[in-house]
Order: C-alpha cells, then sequence, then structure tokens
C-alpha cells in the first residue's frame, strides 16, 4: 500500500508501537500526521527484545482499543504483522548498532537493542515511510535508531518528540498500568531526580558525580524503588560524562515491584 502511495508523490509517516496505545502515543501520531500525506501506525509486541519471557507475556494487548484511538486520531492504516510474518522459521538475521546500545539498558538487557533495531529495520522495509516519530523517552533507542537509519542508508527521517508526562510529572508508559497505588506514587521518584540533577545544572554545577548523587538521594528516598542505573551521558554518543561541557542528559531506571521505569531528561543544550 505505501507502495501504491508514494508512487502518487505523497509522503508516509509511520509510528512504531507495541500497542497499548496511551496519550504518550497519540501525541507522535498528531506529530506524523502533520508531517505526512498517509500516516501509519505499526504494532507488534516484538519478542526480540524482551529479555524475559515474564515481560514479554506481561504486556499488555489491546488491540481493540487501539483500533480505536488510530480511527479516531485520522490513523490512515495499523500495519500489525504476527511474529510468525516478521520472523518465519529459519529467520538468521539482527541489526546490530556498536557503541551506542552497549551502555544505560544496553548494559542491563543483552540483546534487547538487536531486537529493537532488527525489527524497525523490517518495520522501514515493509512500510516505506519518509518520516518515522519516536519519542524521547526512550532516548538511546531514539539515537540508536537514528544512527542505523543513516548507516544503512534509509531514506527515512527518525524524528524524536519530546516526553509525554502525567500531570504529576511521571511519564506515560504502557507497563504503570502495573503500579499499585504505593507503587505509583513512588515512580514519581524518577522525575524528582532528574529535576534535582536539573536544578543543579542550571546553578552552575558542573561535576558529574556531585549531580548523580544529589539524584541518587532522591531515589533512595522512595522506600519502594530499586535503581537499576543512573547515569549523564553526552547528548549524542550516549558517552559517559567526568563533567558537564556541552549537550547532556541524565538518564535512569528504576524498579518499583516487578515493575521497570526509565527517564531521562536534558541537563544541558
Amino acid at each position: 500500500m505505501s507502495a501504491q502511495v508514494r508512487s502518487q508523490g505523497k509522503r508516509v509517516a509511520l509510528v512504531p508501537t507495541m500497542g497499548a496505545l496511551h496519550a504518550g502515543h497519540l501525541a507522535l501520531v498528531e506529530y506524523a500526521r502533520s508531517q505526512a500525506d498517509f500516516l501509519v501506525v505499526s504494532i507488534f509486541v516484538n519478542p526480540l527484545q524482551f529479555d524475559r519471557d515474564a515481560d514479554l507475556d506481561a504486556y499488555p494487548r489491546t488491540w481493540e482499543a487501539d483500533h480505536a484511538l488510530c480511527a479516531e486520531h485520522g490513523v490512515d492504516a495499523i500495519y500489525a504483522p504476527t511474529p510468525p510474518a516478521m520472523y518465519p522459521e529459519g529467520f538468521a538475521t539482527k541489526v546490530m548498532v556498536s557503541g551506542l546500545g552497549q551502555g544505560l539498558c544496553g548494559a542491563h538487557r543483552p540483546g534487547h537493542f538487536d531486537g529493537v533495531t532488527t525489527v524497525v529495520a523490517k518495520l522501514f522495509g515493509a512500510v516505506l515511510p519518509h518520516v518515522a516519530v519516536f519519542g524521547q523517552k526512550d532516548y538511546q533507542q531514539l539515537k540508536i535508531v537514528q544512527r542505523m537509519a543513516a548507516d544503512l542508508n534509509f531514506e527515512v527521517e527518525v524524528v524524536g518528540r519530546p516526553t509525554v508526562r502525567e500531570a504529576d510529572g511521571l511519564a506515560l508508559s504502557s507497563r504503570n498500568v502495573h503500579l499499585d497505588p504505593e507503587q505509583r506514587e513512588q515512580a514519581l521518584c524518577l522525575r524528582r531526580a532528574l529535576d534535582r540533577a536539573q536544578e543543579l545544572a542550571q546553578s552552575g554545577e558542573r561535576d558529574v558525580q556531585t549531580i548523580k548523587a544529589a539524584a541518587a538521594k532522591v531515589v533512595e528516598g522512595a522506600s519502594l524503588a530499586r535503581m537499576e542505573y543512573m547515569e549523564v551521558v553526552d547528548a549524542e554518543n550516549l558517552a559517559p560524562l567526568i563533567r558537564l561541557e556541552g549537550p547532556a542528559r541524565m538518564a535512569l531506571a528504576v524498579w518499583l515491584g516487578t515493575t521497570r521505569l526509565i527517564d531521562n531528561d536534558a541537563l544541558m543544550g
């Protein structure tokens, strides 16, 4: 279908998702709608990017609600392949981006980003978009996909859009539904840790260890939270920083019970 649309000189946009659509996804859809004549949303819970079977099994699947939301927001087509269609018997290829995927989430989820880049490459090949829109909540994923698209000469503009948050600051995530009320309240420690880091950076603090220590205390103050990592990295190459001297982001992953949440924000630039 996309090939036919492209042959008519129309611009195609893709918003890749794993379903369980929420306001964060819909913000990406609205932006993509403004960038193209034909808008595709993909819905595929990608088994290659899950490092735990339990996480894959528990990932929310809300097809009917997702379909209705897409219809309400002007989506022209939904691409929802099955796992056997994406990865038929004998499938033996993966796409790997070196460097960018080694730290942050990549250090704790072996193979995760190989699964992401493999499925996104297949989505690009199937949908043939001119532009693909991703959220900045998964900032490492965004930078990896941008690198892959450039390295493999995909003629796709990969655009990142700001994280959409609840009124109290919690980043929207399909995994938030797994939080009980007390965990949901304590999940605000991620946003508050980022706020503390930004306060220090904006006041002139440049030593990363000082900034991380102050932000870590915020997370430690949440009794149910277990921090997986907290890093300050270069905003482009994601290399860990010792001092703030240019565009930088703080990123962290925190467990609340069996739910893993991530967040990030700019410190400089």
